[in-house]
């Protein structure tokens, strides 16, 4: 049986060729992405963690002590994203708060003993799922992609975010 149904929708005529590759590129990264995501997440998962909580873990692990702020920007969560993992974090024994000596109201995110032992036990697994999720691009091709994401990446964020306008509920009249 087909369908009656084109299986192609045709971009409307008010987007031009190079609104239209954007457009194409973005729907390319998103599904690339969220595939790859699909791996790394199920690799943390079996830990019992959220992909953000083995960010934090990673994080630490890396860098050492962070302030809760600089977590949060490492990370590109809110404020209350970071207080939210890190309480469970620290309820599962894997890292501690540590007061500011500069900054009374500012906190250091820590790993633990057994935090550190985690990271170490679990990271390089996650690094070869990760590494498996990656394998359509040779090394060469994949460094190629860094330098050309983190250019699309910088650009895109050095641009005016558009205000957003609620759209009304109600009919116009």
């Amino acid at each position: 049986m087909t369908s009656s149904h084109p299986r192609h929708t045709p971009t409307p005529p008010d987007v031009g060729p190079a609104e239209r590759d954007a457009l194409k590129l973005w729907v390319v990264l998103s599904r690339a992405q969220a595939a790859i995501a699909a791996h790394a997440a199920a690799d943390v998962a079996r830990h019992g963690l959220t992909l953000a909580e083995f960010g934090v873990l990673e994080a630490l692990h890396h860098k050492g002590p962070m302030l809760l702020g600089e977590v949060q920007r490492s990370l590109l969560v809110s404020s209350g994203g970071v207080t939210y993992l890190v309480d469970r974090l620290e309820r599962r024994g894997l890292v501690r708060r540590d007061r500011c000596d500069e900054d009374r109201r500012a906190r250091y995110a820590v790993l633990t003993d057994a935090g550190t032992a985690f990271v170490r036990e679990a990271f390089p697994r996650h690094a070869a799922v990760v590494h498996a999720a990656m394998a359509g691009l040779t090394h060469e091709e994949q460094q190629a992609a860094r330098a050309l994401l983190r250019r699309l990446g910088t650009t895109a964020a050095a641009l005016p975010v558009p205000e957003s306008e609620a759209v009304s509920e109600e009919p116009a009249a």
